[in-house]
């Protein structure tokens, strides 16, 4: 059959990214619907650092408290910690790197942080309850098995629990995972490393560790055990917990000899407790991968996430980088959408977000060569930081600059890789600085819309900005100038900086959205 519903954007899988862009797009008031072939959001956690900039988002979608109350609370806690096990960690027997506290000037440069991680499946769950409560079109037990598209819009065959069908929706968002099906449809390549290391098998398992623990917490712990090496991760900090353990593939072991009683024996040599009640909830084969599609963009139908790229685990970049891929990309698809922009506007996603997926990928293998460059702290740290080429992390998350069709004299080169507050500056393609203003931040300021931030003397950029119907607030910060202003894009970027008034305001920035949003010229 025909699906007879026309959404306007289809998204192709239903993990984190791929929930965080039916999201976005339908908070821009975008028509969505997601396909997922499992059954609904997976139980099984992959990634649990929730950075920053994710944060940010969820903050503009109104699900930063709901992701916090899921976050565990791990203020005071180890970060990384290095034990035999279990048990004589709680013995004192344990080496640790505590909870990294960023220095003073960095608390200044975003509004509001997690309590501490919260594992992938917890925000899933959060996001994929608000889009069922707002009526989303959320399709799971469903594949793509076919994509062609044409000028006008895009086919897509799919298979759901009433059988095969087409549907033609405006554009596709593939975020269908590192063997992405809809890139093989497409015919896009991939380059890098490819798979790193050895295969690992990732075991979900429920056990009440909080007897042998003390009192103590972390947020991952290596188990150096002979029995049983691995990286031991919360999900909750109490009873919910995953082990991640090498499957020696050359040594003739396969994922599938991984057994629930194997598990439970290898659980109980790590924690250090032969009768330990131990519930292996899920067991989940996997392997490091450093892989950057060739494309991400063919027409109308858009990568994101892992299916855009595959990155390393050192530094919990992957995720994050998806999440910004969906930040980036859906105010644009909603621009068009809406007649606000022209279709050249959508052009600078893959202008954007590809150099800033190589770069966090080359960040992330430089870690991998040396683990303490990125867990490292103190000025010696910095200085082999530096010394290899290595950012500190909140410039790799908050940092990166764009360099498109939609920046307005773009400054891509990063003035540190070390200190965030001097790259956030409000350099035209960074993301608007954090100031509180009576109370609120300049993010909460922007609210998804294209915002007009003044300096003190201002006026005529405030006045400006009335007549032309842009939000406008005045701000007294030192990356704003008295006179000057930002005009600052829906998804938080600086699009222009001027640093003093201009002859008539108003059409200058008139002229300057028309640049940016590739609104086609009129014809005399």
């Amino acid at each position: 059959m025909t699906e007879t519903v026309y959404p306007e954007v289809l998204v192709v899988g239903g993990g984190t990214v791929g929930l965080l862009t039916t999201a976005l797009l339908t908070h821009h008031g975008v028509p969505a619907a997601l396909v997922e072939r499992r059954s609904g959001p997976s139980v099984h956690p992959r990634a649990t650092g929730i950075a920053p900039r994710t944060v940010e988002v969820l903050r503009e979608l109104g699900l930063d408290d709901a992701v916090d109350a899921a976050a565990v609370d791990l203020r005071g806690a180890a970060g990384k910690a290095v034990a035999r096990t279990v048990v004589e960690m709680g013995a004192g027997e344990v080496k640790a790197v505590p909870m990294a506290e960023p220095p003073a000037g960095e608390l200044d440069t975003t509004p509001f942080r997690l309590r501490g991680v919260c594992a992938q499946d917890r925000v899933d769950a959060v996001v994929a309850a608000d889009l069922a409560r707002r009526g989303v079109d959320l399709r799971w037990s469903t594949r793509l098995t076919g994509i062609t598209q044409d000028a006008d819009g895009v086919d897509v065959e799919l298979d759901g629990p009433g059988g095969r069908y087409s549907l033609r929706c405006a554009h596709v968002v593939a975020a269908d995972g590192t063997h992405s099906t809809v890139r093989t449809k497409l015919g896009v390549g991939t380059s890098g490393a490819g798979d790193l290391g050895k295969s690992m098998i990732n075991i979900l398992f429920r056990a009440d560790l909080r007897p042998h623990l003390r009192g103590r917490s972390f947020g991952m712990c290596t188990i150096t055990h002979p029995a049983a090496r691995g990286l031991l991760a919360t999900v909750d900090g109490q009873t919910d917990w995953v082990f991640h353990v090498e499957c020696d593939l050359d040594g003739g072991e396969r994922p599938e000899d991984f057994t629930p009683e194997r598990c439970t024996a290898v659980v109980r040599a790590a924690v250090g407790d032969p009768g330990l009640d131990v519930e292996i909830r899920s067991v989940l084969p996997w392997r490091p991968r450093s892989v950057l599609a060739d494309r991400f963009a063919v027409g109308r139908v858009f990568l994101v996430g892992d299916a855009a790229h595959a990155i390393s685990p050192m530094g919990a970049f992957g995720l994050n980088t998806g999440v910004a891929d969906a930040h980036n990309l859906a105010w644009k698809l909603a621009a068009v959408h809406h007649g606000e922009a022209g279709p050249e506007l959508l052009d600078t996603y893959a202008q954007e977000r590809e150099p800033v997926a190589a770069a966090t990928m080359d960040q992330a293998m430089r870690r991998r060569a040396d683990p303490a460059l990125h867990w490292g702290r103190g000025p010696e740290a910095d200085a082999a930081r530096v010394a290899a080429g290595v950012w500190a992390s909140p410039v790799v998350h908050l940092g990166q600059r764009y360099d498109s069709a939609a920046i307005v004299d773009p400054q891509p080169e990063l003035p540190s890789t070390m200190d965030l507050a001097t790259v956030l500056d409000g350099s035209p393609g960074s993301r608007v600085p954090h100031a509180w203003v009576d109370g609120v931040s300049t993010l909460d300021l922007v609210a998804s819309r294209w915002t007009l931030l003044a300096g003190p003397a201002g006026d005529s950029w405030l006045t400006a900005a009335a007549e032309v119907g842009l939000p406008a607030h005045r701000v007294s910060a030192p990356w704003l100038p008295d006179e000057g202003a930002l005009l600052v894009r829906p998804d938080a970027i600086v699009a222009l900086r001027a640093t003093n008034p201009v002859p008539d305001a108003a059409r200058f920035l008139t002229d300057v959205l028309d640049r940016v949003l590739a609104k086609p010229v009129a014809v005399p």
